[in-house]
């Protein structure tokens, strides 16, 4: 089964960690949403696999669009591919952004799962970061959802941020278990260099926390949310029992998905494309760039995508599917991290202990092949 992905690449303001495919001019939507669905039904056949799982729109901010006009999207998709199978139709929104007039409106589409981008419940930190809603807009917008009988929600949050530590996040922390979400994405702040955060840090006006904070910090999202009844599946992914989220998980385990919209990216199984083109251009024509994945690369995504879950790594399916000779590697090369402890070997699977999970690049890069 394969997924679809529409980014709707626009935002009211530009938070100050973001460097996503985005853009603050909100006049090209209505137009930009057209194209998507003419999009979409020209370039239904670069994946194969046209039964469809999971639908998710991510941005930019998609809560900036009318619903009504995300269900026009879905159904264009139900005419296009077969979508009877549906599992999770996922919308990402900002807090600010779920009124009860949303709400309402929300409730009549076929999505099911609303993904909040809150960051943060201590109202300081979210206007460092440049949000534009507060601690109480986020409690509003998740209970405004609950009271309409959403029952898959899941809150991102961001730790790691300088000037604001353990003290700010546990209470953010203690804010999201209270709040009974399903599920909860904890994410590293990362200063990307064209965010204004990277420029910040260019310029020495701001700076990484250091490694102990930022390990001390992971292990103290791990210890809460695995107390609260979460289980930690993904490095930087939390679910209740039964709510994994479908959409990401398929891209972890490698499914074909079509990306949608200007910076959506897409994958068939052998062939990584992306939309390069802003709205303005992309209402014209989507003009795209892509990659061909050889044997050495899909061996090296199977090995990060799969040291990234808990799962880990089947072995028996690594032997057959890339061969013996890179099975007998890996697991000899495996034998320094087991003793160490950042790898366990059990059940014909290697994986990466979760605690380990925020360092682990050093573990998953030595299993690659250049």
């Amino acid at each position: 089964m394969a997924g679809l992905y529409f980014h709707i690449p626009f935002c009211k303001t530009i938070c100050a960690y973001c460097d996503f495919f985005r853009t603050g001019d909100l006049r090209a939507m209505d137009g930009t949403l057209r194209a998507m669905a003419a999009e979409l039904e020209r370039e239904r056949d670069f994946i194969s696999d046209h039964e469809i799982r999971t639908i998710y729109f991510g941005g930019g901010t998609p809560s900036l669009a009318e619903p009504a006009a995300l269900q026009r999207l879905i159904d264009c998709a139900g005419s296009v591919f077969d979508c009877g199978g549906v599992e999770e139709i996922t919308v990402e929104a900002n807090p600010d952004d779920v009124t009860a007039d949303y709400v309402a409106a929300l409730r009549r589409t076929d999505v099911n799962r609303v993904s909040l981008g809150v960051q943060s419940f201590d109202d300081a930190e979210l206007r460092f970061m440049g949000r534009r809603h507060t601690a109480a807009d986020a409690v509003g917008a998740v209970k405004r959802l609950q009271d309409a009988g959403f029952g898959n929600i899941t809150v991102d949050i961001i730790f790691g941020v300088e000037g604001f530590g353990a003290e700010v996040l546990g209470r953010t922390l203690e804010k999201t278990v209270l709040l009974g979400v399903q599920h909860v994405s904890a994410y590293h702040l990362t200063l990307e260099p064209s965010s204004v955060f990277g420029r910040r840090l260019a310029q020495g006006r701001m700076h990484e926390v250091d490694e102990a904070v930022s390990e001390a910090e992971y292990a103290m999202v791990e210890r809460e949310l695995s107390a609260a009844g979460f289980e930690h599946y993904e490095v930087s992914n939390y679910a209740r029992e039964g709510f994994r989220a479908r959409h990401n998980s398929s891209y972890w385990h490698g499914a074909q998905y079509l990306g949608i919209g200007p910076g959506a990216h897409s994958f068939n199984g052998n062939v990584r494309r992306w939309s390069v083109q802003r709205p303005a251009d992309y209402m014209v024509l989507p003009r795209y760039e892509s990659e061909r994945l050889d044997e050495r690369e899909h061996f090296n995504e199977y090995v990060m995508t799969r040291l990234r879950c808990a799962e880990g790594i089947d072995t028996e399916y690594m032997r057959r599917r890339f061969g013996a000779e890179r099975f007998e590697r890996v697991m000899r090369d495996a034998g320094q991290w087991i003793a160490s402890g950042e790898l366990r070997y059990a059940n014909g699977r290697l994986s990466i202990p979760t605690e380990c999970m925020l360092v682990s690049d050093a573990v998953i890069e030595s299993f690659f092949e250049a």
